[in-house]
């Protein structure tokens, strides 16, 4: 067989401008597109890497951040607590202040009655006792009870003696304004007369006086002088009555407390108290 060299380089040429058409419009598109895909794999791998790593980021910081907005909020609230428990304290504080003088000003309000209460009982007894004691000395000894204060009013200034003469004395002569006689009631010219004469005679001198009728001097007479007074009244007696009433309401308090046995109500109470006597009130002021 007979090779045909013109048929065979033809053939050997039409191959070769084959490949050289096949690498120029199909193998070099396809390397470059698959060079573009992977480069373009490469690029999403990375891009997707660098979102992960973001993610990631982002993930840390807001665990971070909610990690610090958990001890912020145990702060606010741990604060809050301690603020709340602190205007709790101090409105119970307020309220017990307010409770307090509240019950301060209750109590001194009741005591303020009490007082009054005690004051009006007292001045009741005096003016009931000073009608009593009127009437009776008027009934038995057959004078006024204006003669009878005055009589041992005299009686006690003659009887003046010691330092009590000498410091009254005193005081009368280096007073500038006449001695006062403060009296109950308004001694008539008569007993006035007894009076002067009985204080001229105390102090050996001529003594000024004025005399001046005074309510609140209940049932007796009182001699003041440059700030010396010399007085006799029923107020002892008073006192002593006033002693002897709050003696026996204490008595009748811790009775009452201590829930003893009743008594026969018709049995009459027993109270121990010494009997008022009449003294005369020597006071410095």
């Amino acid at each position: 067989m007979l090779i045909n060299w013109f048929t065979v380089a033809a053939q050997a040429l039409n191959f070769l401008i084959l490949v050289g058409l096949l690498k120029h419009f199909l193998y070099k598109p396809i390397l470059t597109a698959i060079d573009a895909r992977e480069k373009r794999i490469a690029g999403e791998l990375a891009d997707a890497v660098a979102k992960k790593s973001e993610a990631q980021k982002e993930h840390d910081d807001f665990q971070h951040k909610n990690e610090d907005f958990d001890r912020e909020r145990a702060a606010l609230l741990s604060k809050a607590t301690n603020e709340a428990n602190a205007e709790r304290e101090r409105l119970l504080a307020e309220a017990r202040q307010a409770a307090d003088a509240l019950s301060a000003k209750r109590r001194e309000v009741l005591k303020s009655d009490v007082q009054g209460l005690n004051q009006a009982i007292t001045r009741r007894t005096q003016e009931e006792v000073f009608a009593i004691a009127r009437k009776v000395l008027t009934d038995l000894a057959t004078a006024s009870l204006e003669e009878r204060l005055i009589a041992v009013f005299t009686r006690r200034l003659r009887e003046l003696d010691g330092k009590t003469k000498t410091d009254l004395a005193a005081a009368i002569q280096t007073a500038s304004d006449p001695a006062l006689v403060r009296s109950a009631f308004e001694l008539p010219t008569e007993q006035r007369a007894v009076i002067q004469n009985a204080l001229n005679e105390a102090f050996s001198a001529e003594v000024r006086v004025r005399f001046e009728a005074s309510p609140d001097t209940v049932c007796g007479i009182e001699l003041s002088a440059n700030g010396k007074k010399l007085g006799w009244s029923m107020a002892d007696y008073l006192a002593s009555l006033e002693r002897a009433v709050g003696e026996l309401l204490k008595e009748s308090d811790k009775s009452e407390a201590e829930a003893p046995p009743k008594a026969d109500p018709g049995a009459p109470p027993k109270t121990e108290g010494s009997k008022p006597e009449a003294r005369v009130n020597e006071q410095s002021v």
